[in-house]
């Protein structure tokens, strides 16, 4: 398997960044026009937008908290040469795990959706962490 195709699902989980700044523009943009936004207190304060704008603003920063540590692991396991057919296969499933999770954050916002979906991308950096370390050892001895 090529090694450089662990990047796919980093590429993948990046536009979903992307994907959540354009919606949030938009979703601004519309809360704005409608007169929903306090005007003298957005620049600092949350509670100056509606629900639905801090709904995809929390969104957005979620996914500088778990998938930070995905892009590190991803880098690991590339200079490793460690990125066989079930870590690829992990990789976008933790991919697949952040679009459930911003989907439900960004829709009913259900916490306990939520939480499955984040518990399940958890496991699977544990997972890959484990990988890593097993490869490590391996070598080592």
């Amino acid at each position: 398997m090529q090694n450089n195709l662990i990047f796919l699902p980093v590429l993948v989980n990046i536009a979903i960044v992307f994907v959540l700044y354009i919606r949030l523009a938009k979703t601004k943009a519309k809360a704005i026009q409608q007169g929903q936004v306090d005007k003298a207190r957005r620049a600092l304060h949350d509670d100056a937008w509606p629900d639905n704008v801090r709904q995809i603003n929390n969104c957005i920063r979620n996914q500088f908290e778990l998938p930070v540590l995905f892009y590190v692991l991803t880098f690991i396991l590339w200079a490793m040469e460690f990125t066989n057919l079930y870590v690829q296969l992990i990789a976008w499933a933790f991919v697949f795990s952040r679009i459930a999770h911003a989907v439900i954050h960004t829709g009913s916002n259900y916490v306990p959706h939520r939480k499955k979906v984040f518990t399940f991308g958890c496991i699977l950096l544990i997972l890959l962490t484990s990988f890593i370390a097993g490869s490590i050892l391996f070598q080592a001895f």
